[in-house]
């Protein structure tokens, strides 16, 4: 439940969702929001932000999503960049980049999905090796469906090193500025009606210093999944906003269009599939809030399976809700006036990224029932 504070920022939150709208300019909603202080609610107060965690991010991005105005880079930039820095960063890399994380003046994007590794981490082929001349790195590789590259100063891309000691391949994460010669972006044609655009990523011999390497090289996989939990506890905040959104537009029409001098709300067979689109965001809320909980008390493996599941619930309870939605309006949930019909395709996102529901029931089959592996 909410505690007081908390409700005290979704109201404020909600507030400025609200003044911008839904016909909203990301820009300027991104700078209001930075200089409220919202954008930074995650992040050590010594570097200028609100000193509290992923409870308060997901709140901020999930009121904005519910005033039709989500922010997607939240989940990308204060979440997974600002959330590994934070816990893995030098000094220097948190001075840096943190202070313009909380303010909203600096941006960094997330780069892990390749063409022929999406679900599968392990397969990552982007690979970083020490320049022998500069003591520095080099990366080659490349990467797809990278949100926000052409707004972020610069994109945490995921690579792997290889273990001097096994010879195997380890990831690592490296900070890669957006003018980096040999990082080249290529924009990727989407029927998506978002504010960021997704990009195909070319790292081509890409030289960096040796301070871009974020954290341990050897700590591999806990450092990238410190930063995964919470876009999965993000991305469920981003879903159940744009249900909320799509739900609020359904009840509203639902009370005031007649037929027969009658509200269509006051028929069950459109009252009763509102009422289930609400009780399924918010039983998804609570393992939201829940996965956050764990997370920000640094219950890792126990925020893992529950910011997994919350990420499942929240994606399947928004596409209901704003299938839903549409289905109340007939007709008009179609037309560009109530701005429903975009978020058929946006909905879906949830079901799919960062990590698709399929792969969440292997986890849940696998680590929680202690099923066998199919692969």
């Amino acid at each position: 439940m909410d505690t007081e504070d908390h409700k005290a920022l979704r109201e404020a939150v909600s507030a400025l969702g609200k003044r911008h709208g839904s016909t909203y300019d990301r820009e300027t909603l991104w700078s209001d929001a930075g200089k409220l202080g919202y954008l930074g609610v995650n992040l050590p107060e010594a570097y200028g932000g609100g000193g509290g965690g992923i409870t308060e991010l997901s709140l901020v991005l999930e009121e904005l999503g519910a005033a039709g105005c989500p922010l997607l880079m939240m989940v990308v930039s204060p979440a997974i960049c600002g959330t590994v820095i934070a816990r893995f960063g030098t000094e220097e890399q948190k001075q840096h980049w943190l202070p313009g994380f909380a303010d909203g003046t600096r941006t960094m994007a997330f780069g892990i999905t390749e063409p022929d590794a999406g679900s599968n981490s392990h397969r990552i082929t982007t690979t970083a090796r020490r320049d022998q001349d500069t003591g520095g790195w080099i990366l080659t590789g490349r990467k797809v469906f990278i949100s926000g590259v052409d707004l972020a100063d610069a994109t945490l891309i995921v690579g792997r090193t290889e273990d001097a000691r096994t010879g195997t391949l380890k990831p690592c994460l490296f900070i890669v500025p957006r003018d980096a010669p040999g990082f080249t972006r290529h924009p990727i044609d989407m029927e998506l009606h978002a504010a960021e655009k997704q990009f195909e990523l070319t790292l081509d011999d890409v030289r960096l210093p040796a301070d871009a390497l974020v954290g341990d090289e050897d700590a591999g996989l806990l450092q990238l999944f410190a930063g995964l939990n919470p876009e999965r506890i993000m991305t469920a905040a981003f879903a159940i906003g744009m249900g909320r959104h799509a739900l609020a537009k359904a009840v509203e029409y639902a009370r005031d269009r007649q037929v027969w001098n009658t509200p269509i709300g006051s028929h069950q067979a459109i009252a009763h599939p509102l009422a289930q689109a609400h009780i399924d965001l918010e039983l998804a809320r609570l393992m939201m809030q829940k996965a956050a909980q764990l997370y920000d008390a640094g219950d890792d493996m126990g925020a893992g399976e529950a910011a997994n599941m919350a990420k499942y619930a929240a994606g399947e309870a928004c596409v209901k809700a704003v299938d839903q939605a549409v289905h109340t309006l007939g007709g008009n949930g179609l037309t560009r006036e109530f701005g429903l019909a975009r978020l058929i395709t946006a909905a879906r996102v949830a079901r799919i990224a960062p990590v698709s529901r399929e792969m969440i029931l292997n986890y849940v089959s696998h680590q929680t029932l202690g099923l066998p592996k199919s692969y």
